[in-house]
C-alpha cells in the first residue's frame, strides 16, 4: 500500500466536499485491502473504505481515521458458455470502464447502466440501477471479506439482500467487497428496454432490444444532458447524482394525493418520482443556497458550486425536504452514504 499525501476527502469525492482524514492509504490488491481492514478492525481503529467517491457525502470535519482508496483493477472472464459469460470485476475497477469493455465485447446486461461514476465494487451496496437496469439483475456473486467472522465470502443475490437502492453492505461495514461477478449473456443487442423514456429516445417501443453500441451511446447522452456524467469543467456534475430516493408508498395513501406521476411498485405500493415532488414544492433547477444549488439541469441533483461546503448541501437537502414534506405528507430519504455529517 501507500500513503496518499493529500488528507483532503474533498479530493476523493465527486462532490468535492469533506474535511480532511487522519491518513489516507491506497489498496492495490485486494489482499492489501484486507490486511488493513483486518488490522484496524482488531485494533479497534476507525476506518472509512472509499472507491470512487461518487455516491458518499462527507462532513467538514472529515474522518478522524485511516481512509483507505480501494484501486486495485481488473476484468477476469471465469466461466463462459454459448450464451453467455460470467466476469468478475475487481473492486476498484472503474465502474464505466468495464461497462465500456463489456459492450465492446458483446456482452449484454448493463448498457443501460452507462456513465455512472464510482467504482465497480460500490455497485452491490446501492444496488446501483439506472434506465431501467439495476446490477441485481446480472450480479451472479459477491466477494468480501467478513470484519466480524475474519473470513472471506462468496455471497451470493439472496445473501445480499438487494432492494431499491439498497442492499446488506450499505449500512453496516461488517464488509469489504473485493470483487463481483456479473452474468451477462453473449448478445450484440441490448436487455429489453424497460425505461419509457430511453424507449421514447430510442424510438422503440419497451421489450424492444437494440444494438449495445446505441442503447449505451443514448444513455450516455441522457446523462449528459441531466449533468450526470463527471465533467470537471461543469459544476452541475460536482454532485452525487440523485441526492434522494424516489418514494414508494403504500396504494391507499398514493390515492389521498391526487393525481401526479407514478409507477407501480412491490406488494401493491407506488413509487413517485422525487424530482417531480421537489419542483412542485418550489424548488426548481438551478435552486441556490450557500455555495451549493439545484443541478441547473436535473432537480435530484444537489450540487457544489465550488465554494460551498457539506453543511451548506446538508441545509439544502433539508430545506427541500421538509418543503415536500409539508406540500405532500411524503417524506424524502437520501440515497448517498452520509459519514460523520447527518440530514
Amino acid at each position: 500500500m501507500s500513503v496518499v499525501t493529500d488528507t483532503s476527502l474533498a479530493a476523493y469525492t465527486t462532490l468535492r466536499l469533506g474535511g480532511h482524514a487522519g491518513t489516507v492509504t491506497e489498496a492495490v490488491h485486494p489482499d492489501e485491502a484486507v490486511a488493513a481492514v483486518r488490522e484496524a478492525s482488531s485494533a479497534g481503529r476507525p476506518l472509512l473504505v472509499l472507491g470512487g467517491g461518487s455516491n458518499v457525502v462527507i462532513g467538514d470535519s472529515g474522518f478522524d481515521g485511516e481512509v483507505l482508496l480501494l484501486r486495485d483493477r481488473g476484468v477476469e472472464v471465469v466461466g463462459e458458455d454459448a450464451s453467455g459469460v460470467l466476469v468478475r470485476v475487481s473492486a476498484g475497477e472503474p465502474w464505466d470502464d468495464f461497462v465500456a469493455y463489456a459492450v465492446a465485447n458483446g456482452w449484454s446486461g448493463v448498457e443501460c447502466l452507462s456513465g455512472i461514476p464510482g467504482a465497480a465494487g460500490s455497485t452491490p451496496i446501492q444496488n446501483v440501477g439506472a434506465y431501467g437496469q439495476e446490477v441485481a439483475h446480472t450480479i451472479e456473486a459477491v466477494h468480501a471479506y467478513d470484519r466480524i467472522a475474519d473470513e472471506t465470502r462468496v455471497m451470493s443475490p439472496a445473501d445480499c439482500r438487494f432492494g431499491y437502492r439498497s442492499s446488506v453492505f450499505k449500512h453496516d461495514d461488517r464488509h469489504l467487497v473485493t470483487a463481483v461477478d456479473f452474468r451477462l449473456a453473449r448478445s450484440a443487442e441490448s436487455a429489453p428496454i424497460r425505461y419509457a423514456e430511453l424507449a421514447r429516445t430510442l424510438g422503440a417501443s419497451a421489450g424492444d432490444r437494440v444494438p449495445l453500441r446505441q442503447a449505451r451511446d443514448t444513455v450516455l447522452k441522457l446523462r449528459a444532458g441531466k449533468g450526470m456524467v463527471l465533467d470537471p469543467e461543469d459544476r452541475d456534475t460536482w454532485s452525487v447524482g440523485s441526492f434522494f430516493t424516489n418514494p414508494v408508498v403504500p396504494a391507499e395513501f398514493f390515492a389521498t394525493l391526487g393525481e401526479m406521476p407514478h409507477w407501480p411498485g412491490p406488494d401493491g405500493t407506488v413509487k413517485i418520482p422525487a424530482a417531480w415532488l421537489i419542483e412542485q414544492s418550489g424548488f426548481p433547477k438551478g435552486y441556490a443556497g450557500d455555495g451549493v444549488a439545484i443541478s441547473g439541469k436535473h432537480t435530484l441533483a444537489l450540487t457544489n458550486r465550488g465554494d460551498g461546503t457539506t453543511a451548506a448541501l446538508l441545509d439544502l437537502a433539508r430545506t427541500i425536504r421538509d418543503g415536500v414534506r409539508a406540500r405532500f405528507g411524503v417524506e424524502l430519504h437520501p440515497e448517498p452514504v452520509l459519514i460523520n455529517c447527518a440530514l
